[in-house]
């Protein structure tokens, strides 16, 4: 069923943003992650379902996906306190390169010994689901009930936010390979550098310079901090993307370059931008429902619940374990729910469409259990992640400290 009218698209699309968002709040009153209700709600609009929505623009859902993830991006980089990050930068930079290299390399040949893939294949299913997601993250984190100024939540979510470059970087390097089997690998290390410089660069000028704007007195109040805002994360993205940088890093960047500085109207940005990227979360995750049909689903059932348990329970604690190995302030505790935390969302399901887009042989295989993956580990991890942090003791430390503390100071 395709609307015949733009009246009438616009009726529909903003009756699912609405249901969208009932979606959401209802499987978050079960204990599962909004995004369930989000993508769960757009399979059953889509073809499959009584909606009967026919979509399959993977190019289109690719565009939704990157601008939806710009803002959801620089709306967690705006939130994000660098007092306390700074504490966790390093470990959790490693985590956001070499841990997603590991990651996709444990996954790659698991698909290639379970799944009988050639090793390309392989390769590229690993880049795929290496990275965590920063949309889930950051929704599911800050909506639980654990102490988020501790160290172990702010190493997960700058994780999020900064490890999509790394798993852009392998996705495009396997399809390099895989279009022109003889170009040389050892050029893409120097583009990755080039990708990760001039993206950190642009993403802490734009940040420095958005408080700048908006110091000035026509944008001190009104709607119009709310457009320097937006423009302040669409050029960081594209600036990067023109002069050869990632464009989510300089995002991510400025959001929190940013929200660190003072200006009048932080507030009400932050606010701002917060609706906005829920709005980015409902309508990527409901293009992404969209565009599946649950039974693409079936056949991927065996081979989807392989890669889920294999990336939950090996891929991502060998990437933790051997990334948070230097790092002594993390005790094993904390290194299990770290590992346990690394949830994926819609950044997998992006980039997954790279390879349809780019006509890959067994794209769509790929892409239907990349999926089936991420609605798998949601429905595991998103609801026990509040459980897990409990039995580890994680996230209540400083509470135990300030009771510990008051206790003794009684007894003095």
């Amino acid at each position: 069923m395709v609307p015949d009218s733009p009246e009438i698209a616009l009726l529909v699309i903003g009756g699912l943003l609405l249901a969208t968002v009932f979606a959401g709040t209802l499987s978050s009153r079960f204990g599962l992650p909004a995004l369930i209700g989000f993508l769960g709600l757009g399979m059953v609009a889509g073809v499959d379902g009584p909606g009967g929505i026919a979509f399959s623009d993977y190019l289109l859902t690719q565009g939704v996906g990157v601008a939806c993830l710009i803002f959801i991006l620089f709306s967690g980089g705006l939130d994000t306190d660098w007092r306390i990050v700074r504490r966790v930068a390093a470990p959790a930079l490693v985590l956001a390169t070499f841990g997603v290299v590991i990651s996709a390399g444990t996954i790659a040949a698991a698909a290639v010994l379970i799944l009988g893939v050639d090793w390309l294949q392989g390769a590229l299913l690993g880049a795929v689901v290496a990275s965590t997601d920063a949309a889930a993250v950051f929704a599911i984190l800050r909506a639980s009930k654990l102490d988020l100024d501790g160290d172990v939540p702010s190493l997960i979510e700058l994780e999020s936010g900064a490890n999509d470059p790394t798993a852009i970087f392998l996705v495009g390097a396997v399809l390099l390979l895989i279009t022109v089997p003889q170009a040389p690998v050892i050029n893409l290390v120097p583009d990755y550098l080039l990708q990760m410089s001039m993206g950190g660069a642009i993403g802490l000028t734009v940040g420095w310079l958005i408080p700048e704007v908006l110091k000035r007195s026509p944008y001190r109040h009104g709607g119009l901090a709310f457009v320097v805002s937006i423009a302040g994360a669409l050029i960081a993205y594209g600036f990067a993307e023109v002069v050869g940088g990632n464009g989510f890093l300089a995002a991510y960047l400025a959001g929190i370059v940013a929200g660190n500085r003072t200006y009048a109207t932080k507030k009400i940005v932050a606010t701002f931008q917060d609706g906005l990227a829920w709005l980015g979360q409902v309508v990527m995750f409901l293009t992404l429902g969209l565009l599946v049909a649950p039974t693409d689903l079936v056949d991927v059932i065996v081979p989807g619940l392989a890669i889920t348990f294999i990336l939950m329970l090996v891929a991502r604690p060998l990437s933790v374990f051997l990334c948070l190995a230097p790092f002594r302030q993390f005790s094993l505790r904390e290194k299990l729910f770290v590992s346990w935390a690394g949830l994926r969302g819609a950044v997998p399901i992006v980039l997954a469409t790279f390879p349809v887009v780019a006509g890959v042989p067994g794209a769509f295989a790929i892409f239907n259990i990349v999926f089936f993956v991420v609605l798998l580990s949601s429905l595991i991890q998103g609801p026990t992640i509040n459980w897990v942090a409990a039995r580890l003791n994680v996230g209540q430390r400083e509470e135990a400290d300030e009771t510990k503390s008051a206790a003794s100071a009684l007894d003095a």
